[in-house]
């Protein structure tokens, strides 16, 4: 099956057309969205009739003050439920990715510790004794390790006892 390409021209006249579509829808929401707000400032928010005699105006002063606890109240409550909901949010989305076990391991830096460091560090005020690792370890005697060669011979002398011509015909009598 052959699929026809779409000519440039045509490509760009639909996307034009596409975009004016587009904006006219976002002109008509913008519009929906203000005349909700129109109808909801209406509806809760009276005309202000300011009374001439100074006793109506100190108890309109006290009707919008209490207004403005109540809707204060309930921003307080709002932020609060807001500030819960992110907090859980972000522990879901903590536990999703343990579970998905994809979260990034930090690089660890090397760090370079004696045993005494070591055990003060992980032990605390507890560790008080020394831990001295060659304090511990075997004393070797240097003679026995001569000793050792002595008996298993000097590997020169051996190799110079059968260099040149006369040594390869020793190597070969000694196996005949």
């Amino acid at each position: 099956m052959s699929e026809k390409k779409m000519s440039s021209s045509r490509r760009n006249q639909l996307k034009s057309l596409l975009l004016q579509i587009g904006e006219a829808m976002l002109e008509e929401e913008a519009q929906e969205a203000e005349k909700e707000k129109m109808t909801y400032m209406e509806d809760t928010c009276p005309a202000l009739s300011i009374p001439g005699s100074m006793q109506d105006l100190q108890d309109l002063c006290r009707k919008i003050h209490k207004q403005i606890d109540l809707v204060d109240d309930e921003r307080y409550d709002m932020e609060i439920k807001v500030t819960k909901s992110n907090k859980e949010i972000n522990d879901l989305k903590l536990m999703v990715q343990d579970l998905k076990g994809k979260f990034k391991k930090p690089a660890l830096k090397k760090v370079r510790m004696s045993a005494d460091a070591m055990l003060a560090a992980l032990l605390g005020s507890k560790h008080k004794t020394s831990m001295d690792l060659r304090a511990n370890l075997k004393q070797v005697k240097k003679e026995a390790k001569e000793e050792v060669c002595k008996q298993t011979g000097d590997w020169r002398k051996n190799i110079e006892d059968k260099a040149g011509m006369g040594g390869r015909k020793k190597m070969f009598e000694t196996e005949a």
